[in-house]
């Protein structure tokens, strides 16, 4: 899916990452990683290996303690208004989803597009509307999120990053905690958001996602996506699913194996 473009969307160099919570803390030391225009990789790490912030610090939430990092080619420690459109390009999925308590699910969808364009909350649900047409979501627009599943929530922080149409899509561990449904229809979206949806005139989306459990991803066993792990504050690029599952690294081991609950 590398379309040799320049610049690329996503481009470290030796790059240190800091607790969001506590910046004088690092998570992560000395990346050094590009990500060209229509790649797709998946950040794996345990529980508190730093895969969030590292997320966060990539949506250029925070600035890299150390080192460059560039996003479309601008350096994003002076990242300021004029850098606006750039960071525009590039859509971010929470954990958890992390949707307002007080609008409904359709209002948090449409919010980031009324204040891009300046709509009034009218105009936006309009242009969303085929947008939760497409997702699932209409029925459950005018609810709010605490009358709603954690599996709907996901979905719907998903089409809320997606409302702006971004040319990179980030995603935090967003298959954490759905059911096989949910599960099953995310891998097949995401798969054919990267590779050309047509609500986006066909045209791919790059991704990088993290997650804590690569028993999940079985289904992506192509040898297109990228993997990488995170482990004792180092990024180290593993390659295509076939040298995942092949890695001695214990902690890959881990990640691939089934969680006990599902063999109960």
């Amino acid at each position: 899916m590398n379309e040799n473009q320049n610049p690329a969307a996503i481009e470290m160099r030796d790059v240190s990452v800091g607790a969001m919570r506590d910046t004088s803390f690092t998570v992560v030391e000395d990346v050094n990683w590009t990500v060209a225009p229509g790649e797709f990789w998946v950040l794996a790490g345990q529980q508190h290996s730093g895969k969030s912030d590292f997320l966060k610090m990539t949506a250029g939430l925070m600035a890299p303690v150390k080192g460059s990092y560039k996003l479309f080619g601008n350096e994003t420690q002076t990242f300021g208004e004029a850098e606006l459109p750039s960071r525009l390009r590039l859509g971010f999925v929470f954990e958890g989803g992390q949707l307002f308590n007080r609008l409904t699910l359709g209002e948090n969808v449409a919010l980031p597009l009324q204040y891009r364009h300046n709509l009034t909350a009218a105009a936006a649900a309009q242009e969303v509307e085929s947008l939760l047409d497409l997702m699932e979501l209409a029925p459950l627009a005018d609810v709010t999120p605490a009358n709603v599943a954690a599996d709907w929530l996901q979905r719907a922080a998903l089409a809320r990053a997606l409302v702006l149409k971004p040319e990179v899509l980030l995603l935090d561990n967003p298959f954490s905690g759905l059911g096989a449904r949910h599960l099953q229809w995310s891998l097949r979206f995401l798969d054919r958001l990267w590779r050309g949806h047509e609500w986006l005139g066909g045209k791919p989306v790059t991704m990088v996602m993290t997650t804590d459990d690569l028993s999940r991803l079985a289904g992506w066993r192509d040898e297109a996506r990228r993997f990488a792990l995170l482990k004792d504050k180092r990024f180290t690029a593993l390659g295509s699913w076939s040298r995942v599952e092949t890695s001695n690294d214990p902690v890959v081991k881990e990640l691939l194996a089934v969680p006990l609950a599902a063999t109960m």
